[in-house]
Parts: C-alpha cells; structure tokens; sequence
C-alpha cells in the first residue's frame, strides 16, 4: 500500500510535534502491555512444573483434584506451593504482582486500606486489593471501551453526517431537526433507565454512549461533504456515470478524513472521562469490575488514607494529558494552514 504524499507530509510534521509523538508510541505501548495484564497482576502462576507435568494456569483451568487438592475448583495455587510435596518436586514463576484486582488481602494484622509496600506497590483499597493489580485492569478497561466507542462514533458520524452533506435539501432539514432532538435527550438519565432494565455492564454502556457519542461529529462530515460535493472531480465522477456510493466512498470521503483524525483523539479522552465518572457515579460498571471511578470514590471515603487517591489521579492525568498531546498534535499536523505556498520557507516545527 502505498501513501500520498500529502499523507506522508502530515506523518513528517506529526512526528515533529514531539509531545505528540512520544505520547502516542507510550500510549500505545501501555495499551498493548495491559492486554497481557494477567502476566504482570495475577494470583496464579504463569507457568508451573508438578508431578513430572507442566501447567499454564493462566490460559488452562486445572481443578484442585487435578493437583492433589480437596475441592473440584479452581486449584489454590498460593496454598499448593507451600505444601512440603510441591517444594521438593515442583516449582512455579508467579506475576510480578501475585495478587488479581478482585483479591483480598487480609494476612496484614491491621484492617485495609493498607499503605504501599514491597508487597502491595501501591498499597491496598479498602477492600483490602492491590490498587496497582485495579489500576492496571481498569487502564485496560477503559482503552478497550473508549477506543470501541470511538470506532462506532467515527463510523455513525461518517455515515449519517456524510449522508445529510451529500444530499443536501430537505433530506438534510429533516435529518438535522431528529439530530437536534435526539441530542437534546438526557444522557445520563438514559443510562440509568437502561441499566435498571438490563443491568449495568460494558456492552449496555458502549451501545447508549455511541448512540449519543457521534452527534458532534456528523457534523463536521456534513459540513465537509456540503462542501466537496461541488468540486469539480465529483461533478467529472458523476458525468463519468459513478454512482453515488462510489463516490460517496471513494471520491469524497478520502478528501473529507481531516476533521474525523483531528476529533477521534478527543472522543477517545471523552470516552475514558465518561466511563470513569459513571464508575464514580455509580452508575457505569458493576463490582467488582476494576474502575478508576470506584478507585476515586473510595479516595473520597477515604481521605486519611491518600496513597489510593494520589496514584488513581496521577494515572488518569497522565492517560487523559497523552492523549490530549496526540489530539493537538493530529490537528496541527493535519491544518492546512500549516503547509506553505510553493517556495515559501517551511514552518518550523512545533517541540
């Protein structure tokens, strides 16, 4: 596949934009490291050797009969490594972190919350589970729900923008007065009407967000389609007899992505800043899914205890301001303003 060279020119000043280029190789590298949370914040080993056999809990369930234990569950994997039998025979490579987001731990003698420490990095909510083990399986939620909810709005907002600009008239009049109407419904009304329906879980929050979450979008592609339908290569598709899908897809819409790469970003960082106020709210996902919004609640409830509350904002601060750099970044890179006449001298670029 090869790219225009305008493409290229817009890949140049974006990696120029340092901030945002830096913010978007970390972003994504932190993306792709929380899929594979499981091998960092886990109570069962990644690998383990027992009776002359190798297991993979994370990928495999085993029983405890399976390995010698009681109960047909899920082995205990902390209480089979401390038996006499698996000390002499076995061994086992454990996460960094050998404790799920969802695990008490109580062996302290004092009550949770507990403060950071070599055994819990970041210390313990007050439930008693490690707040490093919840902040990263709520990083990893968070990622997969707002760049879901991004995708579909950028599909809706192509769509149904696009569709208003390319016909125009009284299709368009009509449409923008049921938009008008829809958005001018109570979203979070809307998400607690349903989720007392149908329960409140990740698919019922990204359905009512992204039927809500493209609106602002449509329209800056209305504008954009209004705009290029005119031009003179789509009257020549149109006098070469192309039909309207055709050019639709192929000659407009590749001319109008400039305001749907510069707005994704922000609806990225307005999907993490919805869901984490729902969670705080209440009203976003059910316990004890790992959320930073029930991470910045208990941090109300517990203000004596400030490691919680410190390492909750410093993430979504640091999450949101990345994500904020690659959004100003795509605008600038993608402004027309910034590409000269012909022999003018190029603008520097931004640090």
């Amino acid at each position: 596949m090869r790219f225009s060279d305008l493409t290229l020119e817009r890949w140049r000043r974006f990696k120029g934009i340092r901030r945002a280029y830096y913010s978007l190789i970390l972003l994504s590298s932190l993306f792709v490291l929380s899929l594979f949370s499981e091998c960092i914040a886990e109570r069962k080993p990644i690998i383990m050797s027992y009776q002359d056999s190798v297991y993979f809990p994370l990928i495999v369930f085993y029983s405890g009969k399976e390995l010698g234990q009681q109960y047909g569950t899920e082995a205990d994997y902390k209480a089979l490594v401390q038996t006499s039998e698996f000390q002499e025979e076995g061994w086992a490579i454990f996460p960094p972190v050998p404790f799920n987001p969802e695990e008490p731990d109580l062996e302290d003698q004092d009550p949770p919350p507990h403060p950071p420490s070599f055994r819990h990095w970041l210390g313990t909510d007050s439930l008693g589970r490690d707040v490093f083990a919840r902040l990263l399986y709520g990083f990893r939620i968070c990622m997969l729900f707002s760049l879901s909810l991004t995708i579909v709005s950028g599909v809706l907002g192509v769509i149904i923008g696009g569709i208003q600009g390319y016909l125009g008239g009284r299709t368009d009049i009509v449409m923008q007065r049921l938009i008008e109407v829809w958005s001018a419904l109570p979203f979070l009304y809307v998400v607690i009407l349903l989720g007392s329906i149908y329960g409140q879980n990740f698919w019922m929050l990204l359905v009512v967000m992204s039927l809500f979450s493209w609106v602002g979008l449509s329209y800056y592609m209305r504008g954009e389609f209004f705009k290029l339908r005119g031009q003179t290569y789509v009257q020549a598709a149109r006098a070469s007899g192309l039909s309207s899908f055709r050019i639709f897809l192929g000659q407009i819409l590749p001319n109008a992505l400039t305001p749907l790469i510069t707005i994704l970003p922000f609806t990225l960082i307005a999907g993490i800043s919805s869901l984490t106020a729902l969670d705080f709210l209440g009203f976003g996902l059910p316990p004890p899914t790992p959320s930073w919004g029930e991470l910045l609640q208990q941090a109300m409830d517990n203000l004596d205890f400030p490691w919680i509350a410190i390492s909750t904002v410093t993430a979504l601060f640091l999450t949101l301001l990345m994500a904020t750099f690659i959004g100003e970044g795509a605008r600038e890179a993608f402004d027309p303003k910034f590409y000269e006449e012909p022999g003018a001298a190029p603008a520097p670029a931004q640090q």
